[in-house]
C-alpha cells in the first residue's frame, strides 16, 4: 500500500468524526445555513426587493420569496451574467456554468467564492466515506479518469464560463494530479466520440483503479476500450480497477450491461451534483441512499410531488418531510438561487440520518389520462422484468400515444435498446405494463377502464441513442436522455431507429 492510501485512511477518519457531527445535527445546521444566508444576502437587489432584513423565520422566508424555476428566476441571473455585482449574491460569481437544461436550452448558473469549495468538499468527502467504512484505499495508488466535459473556460462579463465538470476540473488537488487522466490535452478535445477515443489510447495500458462519469458515456468507454482490444473484458484490461463512481442518471438500468462489460461486480459510489449545488452522496455500501449535505450552504425546502402543480402548493422545511413520499427539490443556495425549483424529485429513506434517493425529474412524468406515471415507477418495472428475463437495456424513453393512427386506444409507447431484444418483445412489454400497473394505481385504472391499451415496446437498431444524441448535438459530457415525456418529440424522432 502505498503512502497517500495510508495517509488516506487517517484523513479519512477524521472526515467521518465531522459526518457524524453534521448526520447528529441535521435541523440545527439547517437553520444556522438560512440564518447565514440571508444576513448574507440582505443587502443584494434580490434581498432588497424581497424584504431579507424582515426574515426571521422560515415563515418569513416563504411570505416574501416564491418559487422560482430558472425561467422565472432568469431576469436576475441575466443581470449577473451581464456582470452587474450584488445581484442575488454579494458581488460578482466567481463562475457561471453553462448547461444545457432539458427544459430550458441553455443555463447559465452561478457558483460563487463560498460555493466553489462545497463542490470539491462534496466530491473528496465521498471518496474518503468509502475509505473509512471499507478500509480499501488501494485505488489511490493507481491511475484515475473522470469522464467530464472540456476545462476550456471562457468568458463571460468578465466572469469564467464553462461545463460544471470543466470547472472542477480546475480545482483537482494538487495530490491527486499526477494520477489522473486523461490529460489536460485530451480533456479539451470538444468532439465526444474524438474525445473517447484518444481517452482509449491514453488510457488502455494505463493501471486504471478508480473510473468516474455518468453511466451511459463510461459504457461508451467501456465498448470502446473492448472493440480495440478485441474484445477483451474491463477486468482483464484493467485488472486493479477497484472503484466505479457515477452521478447524474439512476445505475440500475445501466448496471448489468456494464457489469457484464467489467466481467465483475465492481464497488461504486454514488454522487448527487449539480450545477446549483452538491447535494447528497452515498456515505456507505451497506445502507441505502445518499446522505444529504445540510452544511454544505443550501438551506433546502420541499414541495410535495403531487402538489408540485397546484396554485398554493405547501413548502416544507427538512424537520416537516416524510419517510417515502416524493418531493420536489427546491434550493437557497450561498451563489444566490432563491427559491429555485432545481426540478428534480427525491423521497427519503432515513431520517436519522437524513438520506435521499433521486426519483426522476418534477417534469418528466407522463400524465395524458391522468396516470401520472413517474420515472422511480417506469425504471422499477422495467428493470425487474429485465433482471428476471435476463435482458439487457442500453438505454430506453417513454411517450403517450394520445391519437394511434389506426383508431386503437391510446397507449405509452417504450422505445428501448436492447443488447440483445428478447425474443417475445410483446410478452415482455405485456410483463412491463403488468408492473407498472403494480406501481401506479392510476395506470391500473385506467388500463382496467379500458382507457387505456397495455404498452407497446419499439426495439430500437444498436446506437440508436446515441446516433440520437448525436443529431441533437448533445452526445456525451454531461447530457441525458430523458426518460419520460408528455409530448411526443423525442418520440417522432426515435421512430426512425425502430429495427
Amino acid at each position: 500500500m502505498g503512502i497517500k492510501a495510508i495517509l488516506s485512511k487517517v484523513f479519512a477518519a477524521w472526515v467521518n468524526a465531522d459526518l457524524d457531527r453534521i448526520r447528529k445535527n441535521a435541523l440545527g445546521l439547517q437553520q444556522k445555513t438560512f440564518d447565514g444566508l440571508i444576513e448574507k444576502a440582505k443587502n443584494t437587489t434580490f434581498g432588497s426587493e424581497h424584504h431579507f432584513g424582515q426574515i426571521k423565520t422560515y415563515e418569513d422566508f416563504k411570505k416574501y420569496v416564491p418559487i422560482r424555476d430558472y425561467e422565472e428566476l432568469s431576469p436576475y441571473i441575466k443581470r449577473v451574467a451581464a456582470g452587474e455585482e450584488n445581484v442575488l449574491w454579494p458581488g460578482k460569481p466567481a463562475y457561471l456554468t453553462k448547461t444545457s437544461g432539458t427544459t430550458s436550452g441553455i443555463k447559465y448558473i452561478p457558483i460563487s467564492k463560498e460555493s466553489m469549495p462545497e463542490h470539491i468538499k462534496a466530491a473528496r468527502n465521498a471518496l474518503l466515506s468509502y475509505i473509512h467504512e471499507t478500509g480499501k484505499a488501494d485505488f489511490l495508488d493507481g491511475k484515475m479518469i473522470f469522464l467530464q466535459g472540456s476545462p476550456v473556460l471562457t468568458e463571460k462579463a468578465g466572469i469564467p464560463t464553462g461545463r460544471l465538470s470543466g470547472i472542477v476540473a480546475h480545482h483537482v488537488p494538487a495530490y491527486l494530479q499526477k494520477n489522473r487522466l486523461p490529460s489536460y490535452e485530451v480533456n479539451c478535445i470538444e468532439d465526444w466520440e474524438q474525445k473517447i477515443d484518444a481517452i482509449v489510447q491514453e488510457t488502455i495500458r494505463e493501471d486504471m483503479r478508480l473510473i468516474s462519469g455518468i453511466p451511459p458515456w463510461c459504457q461508451m468507454y467501456f465498448d470502446r476500450l473492448s472493440a480495440v482490444s478485441g474484445g477483451k473484458k474491463i477486468k482483464d484490461l484493467f485488472p486493479n480497477f477497484k472503484l466505479f463512481v457515477y452521478g447524474g442518471v439512476n445505475f440500475e438500468p445501466y448496471r448489468s450491461r456494464m457489469l457484464e462489460s467489467i466481467g465483475f461486480a465492481i464497488d461504486s459510489i454514488e454522487t448527487y451534483p449539480a450545477s446549483e449545488g452538491f447535494i447528497a452522496f452515498q456515505d456507505s455500501q451497506k445502507n441505502k441512499g445518499l446522505l444529504l449535505l445540510v452544511d454544505s450552504g443550501i438551506f433546502y425546502e420541499f414541495i410535495p410531488a403531487d402538489e408540485y402543480f397546484n396554485e398554493n402548493p405547501p413548502r416544507i422545511s427538512l424537520k416537516e418531510v416524510e419517510l417515502d413520499k416524493n418531493y420536489a427539490l427546491i434550493l437557497n443556495t450561498n451563489a444566490g438561487l432563491w427559491g429555485y425549483s432545481l426540478g428534480d424529485t427525491v423521497k427519503f429513506v432515513s431520517k436519522d440520518p437524513y438520506k435521499i434517493l433521486v426519483t426522476g425529474r418534477i417534469k418528466h412524468y407522463i400524465s395524458a389520462f391522468g396516470e401520472h406515471v413517474i420515472g422511480e415507477e417506469v425504471e422499477q418495472a422495467l428493470m425487474s422484468v429485465a433482471n428476471e428475463e435476463g435482458v439487457n437495456i442500453i438505454e430506453f424513453t417513454v411517450a403517450p400515444q394520445v391519437n394511434p393512427p389506426h383508431g386503437e386506444l391510446p397507449y405509452h409507447e417504450w422505445f428501448i435498446e436492447f443488447a440483445p431484444a428478447p425474443k417475445d418483445i410483446k410478452a415482455f412489454a405485456l410483463k412491463v405494463d403488468k408492473a407498472l400497473q403494480a406501481k401506479n394505481i392510476y395506470y391500473f385504472d385506467l388500463i382496467a377502464g379500458n382507457i387505456l391499451q397495455p404498452l407497446i415496446v419499439r426495439s430500437l437498431k444498436k446506437d440508436a441513442f446515441i446516433n440520437y444524441m448525436r443529431s441533437q448535438g448533445k452526445l456525451g459530457g454531461q447530457n441525458k436522455v430523458p426518460r419520460l415525456s408528455n409530448d411526443r418529440k423525442i418520440a417522432d424522432e426515435l421512430n426512425g431507429y425502430i429495427e
